[in-house]
């Protein structure tokens, strides 16, 4: 009968790949001071426009919008026309 001989590295027990604890502690540490920091900033530093700057301003985007798709509008019942006439004239 054959002996199960246990083989091991000549080298010491080496960890993994990966993180070790302290080094994961770390980067949590500096993802949690991270969001407080974007908090505070939020909270403190930024200047939020009012209520009513908000709603001209909503205001002007539809208004614009609502330009910008009827000129879009224009140019594509122009070309349109501009395609059946040419095909018309063709066939």
């Amino acid at each position: 009968m054959a002996q199960l001989v246990e083989q091991r590295s000549p080298k010491p027990q080496v960890g993994s790949s990966s993180l070790s604890i302290r080094a994961k502690i770390f980067i949590i540490m500096k993802i949690v001071k991270y969001i407080k920091e974007a908090y505070d900033e939020l909270v403190h530093k930024v200047s939020w426009p009012s209520w009513a700057d908000l709603q001209s301003s909503a205001i002007l985007v539809m208004v614009a919008s609502a330009l910008i798709s009827v000129v879009i509008f224009g140019m594509d019942a122009t070309f349109r026309n501009l395609m059946e006439f040419i095909y018309s004239a063709f066939v």
